[in-house]
């Protein structure tokens, strides 16, 4: 766990100031979703919203232990150098566009337009939202919707070889997530707008980077373990 905590972190700190994006891509669907809760349930507005993200984060943890599985069978192969050095460029990436220097990872959104065409008709069932159930499994579907700083997230938690790993990194990030789609869904700004600020984003973004340096395969390791 100890040797997974860098991980751990950049993971929530990418959740956290990714929440522009986040805002630009499911902002909308959280204020679609907190109007379809029906106004004699209002009162539980909180309830329903915390129940929608739940879903949401535990999609993302299926998602990382399906995908980690994968990149579990490669650990042992000859390509786990590769696998290294991915996540690492991948981790790298994420600090580009977290700093607002690169944005490139957005355009791998498209490859589940296809997954998505099939999901959201099943939204539709659970709606209007009257309870927890129903909030859980909408959440649920909400996580599959296309996103490339999702997607890159993913990509880079199935490489760590080992499914566990990668579903506790999805978590980890879908739990930074939380407070910025959480003051969308309750119309809160403050928080917002501090995760904007184009200093906290260059801090986080550098801090990724430095992980994805840490990450990358080589000398320079020794180093950064002893700054």
């Amino acid at each position: 766990m100890t040797e997974l905590a860098p991980q751990l972190l950049s993971a929530l700190i990418l959740g956290l100031l990714g929440g522009g994006h986040c805002l630009g891509m499911c902002g909308g669907l959280m204020g679609a979703l907190t109007l379809a809760i029906p106004a004699e349930y209002r009162a539980r507005r909180l309830r329903l919203l915390l129940g929608y993200n739940l879903g949401r984060i535990l999609s993302y943890a299926l998602a990382g232990l399906l995908l980690g599985l994968a990149g579990w069978a490669l650990a042992s192969s000859p390509a786990a150098l590769g696998l290294r050095v991915l996540a690492a460029l991948l981790l790298i990436a994420m600090g580009l566009y977290l700093a607002g220097w690169w944005s490139g990872l957005t355009r791998i959104e498209a490859l589940g337009g296809g997954l998505w065409r099939h999901i959201q008709p099943l939204t539709r069932r659970f709606m209007p939202v009257t309870d927890l159930p129903k909030a859980l499994v909408l959440g649920a579907l909400w996580g599959w919707l296309p996103c490339g700083l999702v997607y890159s997230t993913l990509l880079w938690a199935a490489s760590q070889g080992d499914a566990l790993d990668s579903a506790a990194l999805m978590l980890a990030f879908g739990l930074g997530t939380l407070p910025v789609l959480l003051a969308s869904g309750l119309a809160a700004e403050r928080l917002t707008a501090l995760l904007r600020r184009r200093g906290v984003r260059t801090a986080g973004g550098l801090l990724v980077i430095l992980f994805g340096l840490w990450t990358l395969p080589g000398p320079h390791q020794h180093w950064l373990m002893g700054h």
